[in-house]
């Protein structure tokens, strides 16, 4: 597998369920207001390798080097799974990984994974 040093951005994924949703919606706008992220759909079910409903958030380096803590901090209670963008998308959900909360299993199939 082919490692890369270059990081064009981040996502961090946060995952929520139907009691959750409108706590995640709020750390995304949140999110997006503070840092200037960029604040994807709300998705009511897995989707790609994610096996819970989520919101994706969108950042550059220097945006994600702020995100990132206050998410840890703020995120009350509710699973994220954040990943670089290296342009290897198998290694970035697989290898580079960060979780806050537990971690969950993705369905890594989508990338050619058996």
């Amino acid at each position: 597998m082919k490692q890369t040093d270059t990081i064009r951005g981040y996502h961090a994924h946060i995952y929520f369920d139907a009691k959750s949703k409108s706590r995640a919606r709020a750390l995304c706008e949140e999110a997006g207001q503070r840092f200037g992220v960029s604040i994807g759909h709300m998705h009511d079910q897995g989707v790609g390798p994610h096996p819970l409903p989520s919101c994706q958030l969108t950042a550059t380096p220097t945006q994600f080097d702020q995100l990132l803590p206050w998410l840890a901090l703020n995120r009350e209670g509710l699973i994220v799974f954040a990943h670089p963008e290296t342009g290897n998308a198998l290694a970035d959900h697989q290898d580079h990984a960060i979780w806050l909360g537990a971690g969950l299993d993705l369905d890594l199939s989508i990338f050619g994974v058996v």
